[in-house]
């Protein structure tokens, strides 16, 4: 059976800016579990406190149903019985069905780091392999630095994997620990050692960029056991990606080192896991990040319509994600017909309104909007051409004013908004304060709408960035705005580009809330309900 063993909690949390705590790990190892790994290696118990820590609360708190929990050490030290080696007395206190133990395999590194002799490193691992084996435990060793050491003194390497497999390790692991092999070596060295006729394993870092690629080369050459961390986290450059590794293991290379179920859930996984790591998510991470299946060009979209195989080497809800249509000035009418789907509208790439909202987005673009980070406002474009043109959003702005001033000499900055709105022949107006200015027009807006609008409440504004475009010939900024929102179940994000940013500001905010009424159907308050009503832009559009 192919081995997908899992070391994020132990090598992945390596990786700089990474502080796990004992909760955490437990969670991530439960989404390893479900998403169907077949090791989880959770720490170094006896030389982390943390790990020690997590060991024994996962004999109460973690039930795996897939995989099985492993504990990594290191082998005894020179001089000292296995039997009475703390380390090793430590693997077997955490009680773990699998132990992992790392020895040296490059002779520079047993003479200059271990100091101690080439036949004492060789009896080291016989002796804690054999010990581990008969107190029943399933044993892998990680053979560090092996590929550099291959290269050095490829009969000393080949040793170190005849002493453990004849001592009784399942498997031994090949680590290209510096990361710096390419894929060829990797290949011929492990053909090479396979002659052993060992089980082997490879342990793969990233620091040439091929980690993957390496991790599949050895595959090919005949390796069964694969190490690898989620999102590929670690030292310095980090290591094998789990989801990339497993997704080209199934996809590419038919081998179900997770079953179809499991891999559709893998882009869930991984989102479920970078927010407990709080690790950024690569938006171009392959099979699972937001831009995987995302598609700009508009020959690549023209192409999709025909084939959705054209442009995409797989079908994205075979890893749990989606395909996204990207609207830019790039855009072409298949771009808008392909991303109004996604949106929910019907409408052909050769109807009149495409046309219209092609043309208008290009415009726009062109004077500094930015609608593929703003599927809120383009949707938004999109119902108002699906009505040709003519209005009915369910408010209008009539004025608005912002003033900021220092009450006293020292004292804290004040921002206060004042906005009025037109809901039918209704106007209302409301002030709010913020540290900023799109934080007090934001709470205005939203007060003068509540009487309308009371859905409006759980409206949540949560975060925005702002940008210069361009300077104009008289030397003021075009500036963009992109605010994100949610309301608890949804997010979304709006754009609004004026040459003052508080405008801007404002446009963005308006899309906001004209989106959250129009998109999450609120109705308008009794109190008003005979002098406004809840809208239906673009009804006859819409698919339901």
């Amino acid at each position: 059976m192919f081995q997908l063993y899992d070391t994020t909690l132990r090598d992945g949390v390596q990786g700089e800016g990474l502080a796990l705590t004992v909760a955490d790990k437990l969670a991530i190892a439960r989404h390893l579990d479900a998403f169907g790994v077949t090791f989880i290696e959770g720490g170094w118990p006896g030389a982390i406190p943390k790990d020690t820590e997590f060991f024994r609360r996962a004999h109460t708190e973690l039930t795996l149903r897939n995989a099985e929990l492993a504990a990594f050490g290191s082998t005894r030290r020179p001089d000292t019985a296995v039997t009475t080696d703390p380390q090793v007395t430590a693997l077997l206190a955490a009680q773990t069905p699998v132990v992992t133990i790392v020895a040296k395999s490059h002779v520079r590194h047993v003479e200059l780091a271990l100091r101690t002799t080439l036949a004492q490193n060789v009896a080291m691992i016989r002796d804690t392999v054999r010990h581990l084996v008969r107190e029943g435990r399933r044993v892998f060793l990680d053979a560090e630095h092996f590929f550099e050491g291959y290269l050095a003194d490829p009969f000393y390497a080949t040793e170190i994997v005849r002493a453990a497999a004849e001592a009784g390790a399942e498997a031994v692991v090949l680590c290209d620990t510096n990361g710096g092999m390419l894929p060829d070596q990797v290949g011929a060295i492990v053909t090479a050692v396979g002659e052993t006729g060992a089980r082997l394993g490879v342990h793969c870092h990233d620091d040439s960029g091929c980690a993957v690629a390496n991790t599949l080369a050895a595959v090919d050459a005949g390796v069964d056991h694969v190490q690898v961390t989620a999102h590929g986290i670690g030292e310095r450059c980090g290591n094998a990606n789990l989801f990339t590794v497993a997704a080209n293991l199934v996809l590419k290379k038919g081998i179900p080192v997770v079953s179809e179920d499991q891999l559709a859930t893998m882009a869930g996984t991984a989102q479920r896991i970078t927010a407990i790591t709080g690790v950024p998510a690569n938006r171009a991470a392959p099979y699972v990040g937001a831009s995987a299946f995302a598609h700009k060009a508009g020959l690549h979209a023209s192409a999709l319509r025909v084939d959705s195989t054209l442009y995409q080497h797989i079908q994205p809800d075979a890893v749990g994600n989606a395909r996204r249509t990207l609207v830019s000035d790039m855009a072409g009418r298949a771009s808008i017909e392909l991303k109004a789907h996604e949106l929910g509208y019907a409408l052909t790439a050769g109807s009149d309104v495409a046309a219209r909202v092609t043309e208008r987005v290009k415009t726009l673009e062109n004077h500094g909007y930015a609608f593929e980070s703003a599927d809120a406002s383009f949707e938004l474009l999109l119902r108002e051409e699906l009505r040709e043109g003519v209005s009915a959003r369910p408010f209008d702005i009539d004025s608005w004013h912002v003033t900021v001033r220092r009450p006293k000499p020292g004292g804290a900055v004040l921002t206060v908004a004042e906005v009025t709105v037109r809901v039918g022949d209704v106007v209302r107006s409301a002030s709010g304060e913020g540290n900023g200015a799109i934080t007090a027009l934001d709470r205005a807006l939203r007060a003068a709408l509540l009487e309308f609008f009371p859905g409006l409440l759980g409206l949540e504004l949560v975060g925005h960035r702002v940008r210069v475009v361009e300077e104009s010939a008289d030397g003021d900024p075009v500036v963009r705005v992109l605010a994100s929102f949610h309301d608890g179940s949804r997010r979304w994000k709006t754009v609004g580009v004026e040459a003052n940013v508080i405008g801007a500001s404002l446009r963005a905010l308006v899309d906001a809330h004209q989106y959250a009424v129009l998109r999450g159907g609120l109705d308008p308050a009794d109190s008003v309900s005979g002098r406004t009503r809840r809208s239906q832009i673009g009804a006859d559009h819409v698919r339901t």
